[in-house]
Parts: structure tokens; sequence; C-alpha cells
């Protein structure tokens, strides 16, 4: 497997956010993550499948880990279960706490630019995509 040919995996945007979701990764904390399907519309990508592998990036563009999709669900942000947050491996202990944060990331300067949309709010019926994943090898 040569990790320059497989496609990046990149959690949130490059600085501590994403330092602290990759040291999850490496840890074996963090088996999940969420994104949100508008987020792949804007950028006419498609939509991650089972099976994949991809490469970890961290903060610094460098591939440290693969990780390999187990599961992949579009979901409603209001049906996103208990197991799925607790997975993230983020520290939250509740769905409400999960999505706080969620929602602080969401609405953040950052992603209302990349949207092109500085307004962007999410609700209940805003479609996540939600991704489980396992890691394969640590680089």
């Amino acid at each position: 497997m040569n990790l320059d040919d497989l496609p990046l995996a990149e959690f949130a945007f490059p600085g501590p956010l994403r330092d602290t979701l990759v040291a999850a990764i490496l840890s074996g904390a963090k088996t999940s993550t969420s994104g949100l399907l508008v987020s792949y519309e804007c950028a006419n990508e498609p939509l991650p499948q089972v099976g994949q592998l991809s490469a970890v990036v961290d903060s610094e563009g460098r591939r440290v880990a693969v990780i390999e999709l187990t599961d992949v669900r579009v979901i409603r942000l209001a049906d996103v279960d208990l197991p799925h947050a607790l997975a993230e491996g983020e520290g939250d202990e509740s769905v409400a706490q999960w999505r706080a944060g969620h929602e602080t990331f969401w609405h953040s300067a950052a992603v209302r630019a990349e949207l092109g949309d500085p307004d962007f709010t999410v609700d209940d019926d805003t479609l996540v995509v939600t991704e489980r994943f396992r890691l394969v090898r640590v680089v």
C-alpha cells in the first residue's frame, strides 16, 4: 500500500483541533467522524464509501496513519445517536454535548467561508455524513 496513492483524510482545519483529532485517531479513541452533506456538495466531492482506505494527515500535511471506512450513513442531525457521539473520541458524554461542539465548528467563520455562506446554520434536519472507521496502520 503506497500512502501517496491514498486519498487524504483531513479532520477539521490545520491547527490545534486537527492535532487533537489526529492524536485521538492514533490512540484508538476516535473511530467515527461527522461532516456536513452540503460540504461534499459544495466541493463537488463524492461521498466516502465503505472499504475506502485513506491517509490521515496532520496539521503539517504529513501522512501519519491509514484508516479504513467501515460504515457511512447520511442522516439528519437530530438522528445522531450516543454511540456515534462517543466514538468520535472527543470526550463528549451526551449527544447534546456532541452537538453543541459540532454546531460551534459548523457555524465558524472558516466553515461558513468554505461553504460560501456567511449565514450558514444547522438545524435538526441538516443532513450529516457519519463515518465509522478502523485504524489500519500508524506511519
